[in-house]
């Protein structure tokens, strides 16, 4: 039996329960650090001093829900709803909002089951279990700690959905340089198609799906071999193989030969063209993409590969028909691997829409790319429909985020929580710089970034000049004094900075949390899928964005 899914009704009240939350607290998840101090957005915010927040986030490491003492003199009379003031709208009770802000998590509201808990229910028959298809993979062998944990643990879901359904064929859309098509055809011996509208990648994963199916067979050879023995020989049969410059690159007195072949073949640096939509393709642009599709496609028919994985460039949207990218297609399950911005709700509309695609795990991350439907200032979607809100529940409210707390959902909870948090000196920098840009050039806003300046500079006064200089900006009119002053004029306001980045920090899983939410309230609105839930696939420290929506058709 599937585990139990919290039916609809009680999705939507789940839902309502979360924006309820948010209603209260978007407002500082939608601030913007650049303006911290030319907006003065603490005092606009939080009635309470930083200390007492920092204090209060790191007595309850995030987890917990330790008492703090009451506030003194009139402010603890007042009423708070998640610790803001219901008069003034201003935070008082930091606990409080912590407490509400972990309750109203994905974990809290209690809609999410395990990886276990999916891959036990999709598991038939024993004999399943331990199937194999000869060719034996480790992935951290090509593949970095991050990549490889998602691979592994996204394959063996998507294989036991494949099973499930009784299909041998998978979609994986927005497939990138191909880690996890390439796991999934040689360890699973799934025939999957690999979908991603950059032609770089898509040469890139042929050509490393290449070397892979290589170092499997001659892998497969020698495994029983001494190591020693071994090694040598499978560097000797691919050295051929090797771009040279790369191997001078990551080769290391301590390397692995295995492993460095393969962090050269997997690993290999890829300029990442833009995600252009069909519209802006030139026809030339247009008559390449098609003709190296179906030249692909001749080579699989004629049988002169025996890959079964096969990479293909398109822009896809819900609207794609797969039919005309894939002869050969059959009934599959659709997968997406951080998928970026709308490609995420845009698998899960094409999941619905199409017959032929009778399972789904997706897997979205980049939610500042998301476009919303009922943002004030939003831009007509030129890609088709909006990514949020999917649901009709979300859309009758006409609810929206704001693009500053959708990146604020992009933040990493669990890794700021071990300690691995965000540059706060970087983003204390850039708010000083901001004053200095209202008070000596009469700029707010800059449509260039300087984020990257932070990491060259060697002193603030060194970072000022060198922003001024990217913003095509004069900087004569200020002396080294002039502009270490300002940073000595707001250094010690700088723990305001701090405490409010891990307010942000703190609402970040609720923001998420309430997107995969509206995308999981979507698929059961069709009434198309006997099943559908969230899944927590991935450890959140290796892979911040570690959950999958998870669909089965009747």
């Amino acid at each position: 039996m599937i585990p139990s899914s919290v039916g609809l009704a009680e999705l939507r009240q789940r839902i309502d329960e979360l924006t309820r939350f948010l209603a209260a607290t978007l407002s500082i998840a939608n601030a913007h650090t650049v303006e911290f101090y030319t907006h003065d957005v603490w005092s606009r915010f939080v009635a309470v001093s930083p200390e007492e927040v920092l204090a209060a986030i790191g007595a309850s490491g995030h987890q917990g829900a330790p008492q703090l003492k009451k506030q003194s003199g009139s402010i603890e009379q007042r009423r708070t709803t998640f610790g803001f003031c219901q008069d003034t709208n201003r935070l008082l009770d930091a606990h409080e909002l912590l407490r509400a802000a972990k309750a109203h998590s994905l974990p809290g509201l209690g809609v999410c089951i395990s990886r276990d808990e999916l891959l036990e229910a999709l598991r038939r028959k024993p004999s399943e279990l331990g199937a194999e298809t000869g060719i034996e993979l480790e992935p951290d062998e090509f593949m970095n700690t991050k990549k490889s944990h998602e691979v592994q643990s996204m394959a063996e879901v998507v294989d036991c959905l494949a099973k499930s359904c009784g299909v041998k064929q998978v979609i994986d859309v927005g497939s990138g340089k191909g880690y996890l098509s390439s796991f999934l055809s040689l360890q699973h011996g799934l025939r999957v198609f690999g979908i991603d509208s950059s032609s770089t990648n898509t040469h890139g994963a042929q050509e490393r799906n290449r070397k892979v199916k290589k170092f499997s067979k001659v892998y497969q050879k020698h495994r029983k071999a001494a190591k020693g023995e071994a090694e040598h020989q499978v560097v000797t049969e691919i050295k051929g193989e090797e771009d040279e410059s790369q191997k001078d690159t990551l080769q290391t007195p301590d390397s692995n030969p295995i492993e460095e072949f393969f962090l050269s073949a997997m690993s290999l640096e890829v300029i990442q063209s833009g995600r252009t939509s069909p519209s802006s393709l030139t026809d030339e642009e247009r008559q390449r993409r098609k003709r190296e599709n179906l030249e692909r496609k001749a080579l699989s028919r004629n049988g002169a590969t025996s890959a079964v994985f096969s990479p293909l460039t398109s822009y896809v949207t819900a609207e794609t028909e797969l039919r005309e990218l894939i002869d050969e297609l059959e009934d599959a399950v659709l997968v997406g691997l951080h998928t970026c911005g709308d490609l995420a709700p845009s698998t899960l509309r094409m999941f619905a829409a199409k017959a032929e695609l009778l399972a789904v795990c997706s897997v979205g991350c980049c939610y500042n790319k998301l476009s919303e439907e009922f943002e004030p200032d939003a831009q007509d979607c030129s890609r088709g429909a909006f990514g949020f809100p999917l649901s009709q529940h979300l859309r009758r409210h006409s609810w929206f985020c704001g693009r500053n707390a959708r990146m604020s959902a992009c933040l990493a909870l669990e890794r700021v929580a071990v300690g691995h948090g965000i540059q706060m000196d970087s983003l204390f920098y850039r708010a000083v710089l901001h004053v200095i840009l209202r008070d000596h050039y009469g700029a707010y806003k800059s449509e260039k970034r300087v984020g990257n300046v932070y990491s060259k500079a060697k002193s603030f006064v060194d970072y000022v000049r060198r922003a001024l200089c990217k913003l095509d900006l004069d900087d004569s009119q200020l002396s080294d004094g002039d502009i270490q002053r300002y940073h000595d004029a707001h250094v010690s306001r700088q723990p305001e900075i701090r405490a409010f980045n891990l307010l942000k920090v703190t609402l970040a899983p609720c923001i998420e949390g309430l997107i995969l939410l509206d995308r999981l309230c979507y698929l059961k609105e069709q009434d198309k899928g006997s099943f559908a839930t969230l899944v927590q696939l991935f450890d959140p420290l290796l892979s911040p964005r570690c959950y999958a929506v998870v669909a089965l058709k009747n």
